[in-house]
């Protein structure tokens, strides 16, 4: 189930090498089904605009959306457990998951991080990816809702897992999502004290940012054989 694996593509750090693959992937989702005709195609518009764009403006964009500040954060685990104690056994059983599926994670990278949990997921049966999906249901709808809101492109990836877990919208957590959403304070200042206070990330590790997790670092590779498959 490659298309899982494409969204998370569509999801990591804007880079050139899989943006010059964008073709491909377009046929990869159109050959396997898994979504409405009405998602393939907003995801298809999705990346002709990203190959009509500067690559440095959607590097800019990317980073501004998802590394400044938790609202939009890729890593699950920070909708979840916060700095709690259990965020480190979950990760911990995160990444034996991984490996039971042949997955393996160096160790700077992060297992709760969206595009990698979504390339689990495309080596899971249907039934096994769609249970997943469900789980983290609340995570997908309220940064989807909160990217729609805003008008930002990237609503498409989430309204597509949305399809793929084939989930019912619960209208609390929208209510809820849009409320946090009018309450957000984006400026600089309140961003960096958010950060500082909660500690989210140690700092240290600059794998420790959203964007920063490099997930497919033979991008280029497996494209190609995505495509030949």
């Amino acid at each position: 189930m490659k298309t899982f694996k494409i969204l998370g593509l569509l999801l990591s750090y804007p880079n050139k090498e899989v943006i010059a693959h964008y073709g491909e992937l377009k046929k990869t989702i159109e050959t396997e089904k898994l979504l409405p005709s009405k998602s393939i195609k907003a995801l298809n518009a999705f990346m002709g605009r990203q190959q009509n764009s500067d690559l440095l403006d959607l590097q800019e964009e990317y980073v501004s959306l998802f590394d400044r500040g938790r609202s939009y954060c890729l890593h699950l685990f920070e909708h979840v457990h916060g700095e709690s104690r259990d965020r480190g056994q979950a990760m911990v059983d995160l990444t034996s998951m991984y490996e039971e599926k042949g997955l393996i994670i160096n160790s700077a990278e992060m297992p709760d991080y969206l595009p990698l949990f979504l390339e689990y997921l495309s080596l899971c049966d249907a039934e096994e990816a769609k249970h997943h999906l469900e789980d983290i249901a609340h995570i997908i709808t309220t940064i989807g809702v909160k990217l729609k809101k805003n008008n930002h492109d990237y609503y498409h990836i989430f309204d597509s897992l949305e399809k793929l877990a084939n989930i019912k919208v619960d209208n609390k957590i929208v209510e809820a999502a849009l409320e946090d959403l009018e309450k957000e304070d984006n400026s600089l200042d309140a961003l960096d004290k958010e950060w500082e206070e909660a500690a989210a990330f140690d700092g240290n590790n600059p794998q420790d940012d959203c964007n920063s997790c490099d997930v497919f670092p033979k991008a280029t590779e497996e494209l190609k054989k995505m495509a030949g498959a």
